[in-house]
């Protein structure tokens, strides 16, 4: 059987076809534009080609409450055209497949779980720090979802005592998202993250905020793996520092062998690379398929 995949960002979509193995055996990736020019561009992809479902991990926040009467829309996103936007109405009038439907980092979490670094465990945390800040959450064996879902990019943070920033977060200004996101690396320091040497004082701000934030979700969440992904996480030198940051905040309360002996095993890069959020858009797939049926 073959399903289809997409995962929806705030700048990119990128549609797949997949089997249950896990290989995306075609894909394509274009802008995001209007929701109606780029629903029809992911529609046009996927027609003729025989997908028996369809699964979407998307920037959001998204509606995710089935007895919602707005279930499968993006709420309150300032991307022009998207507040409100019936993602899974409009995908499914166009193809007739079951759609399955979750968050962009919600889909990177379960990719990770079903093929990637945290394979074989019943619980992870997916953090994306890129573009934004997001965390996907997979517990007990489920992706975690509630009053809406989680979105702990906009959990406040302590302020690192060397930084005077202001924040860039539309909403909350010096948020976790508003102070370590990419956008807020380039206009603090002037220029791209990726530009800036790993001596920068840039990078111990990144990590103490980034450390602060998985501190909390494993003192909330108690995930058995944490994952760290997204275009900031490119700086392979940021790991250690976060680690040392995770184990300053912590300060020896959790005691678990991953954090006081394998903290670099534990808190890792995504074993799927960029792939985890298609893969994870392909799981949704299958699980909607299966739900279709009854199986």
């Amino acid at each position: 059987m073959r399903f289809g995949a997409i995962e929806a960002g705030g700048t990119k979509f990128v549609c797949g076809i997949g089997n249950q193995a896990g290989e995306i055996e075609e894909r394509v990736q274009f802008p995001t534009g209007r929701p109606e020019e780029t629903l029809e561009r992911a529609s046009a992809f996927f027609r003729g080609r025989d997908v028996a479902a369809i699964g979407v991990g998307s920037f959001g926040p998204l509606d995710l409450d089935r007895e919602s009467p707005t279930y499968g829309c993006v709420t309150t996103t300032p991307k022009p055209g998207w507040s409100g936007y019936d993602f899974v109405g409009t995908l499914r009038s166009a193809l007739d497949v079951p759609i399955g439907f979750d968050t962009d980092v919600n889909a990177a979490a379960l990719g990770e779980a079903t093929w990637g670094a945290a394979q074989g465990l019943n619980s992870c945390a997916y953090y994306t720090i890129g573009t934004g800040i997001g965390v996907g959450v997979y517990v007990e064996g489920r992706l975690v979802h509630g009053l809406v879902h989680p979105e702990a990019g906009h959990v406040l943070t302590r302020r690192h005592p060397k930084d005077e920033f202001a924040g860039i977060c539309p909403y909350h200004g010096d948020c976790l998202e508003g102070l370590a996101a990419g956008p807020a690396l380039q206009a603090r320091w002037g220029v791209n993250g990726s530009e800036l040497p790993a001596d920068h004082p840039a990078w111990e701000i990144e990590a103490y905020y980034l450390g602060q934030s998985i501190a909390g979700t494993m003192l909330t969440l108690s995930p058995k793996k944490v994952i760290l992904g997204g275009g900031v996480m490119k700086q392979d030198h940021l790991f250690p520092l976060i680690r040392m940051e995770v184990r300053k905040s912590l300060n020896g309360y959790i005691r678990a062998a991953a954090v006081m002996n394998d903290i670099d095993g534990y808190i890792v890069p995504p074993g799927l690379g960029e792939h985890a959020g298609l893969a994870g858009a392909l799981v949704l797939g299958m699980t909607a398929w299966q739900q279709h049926n009854n199986i």
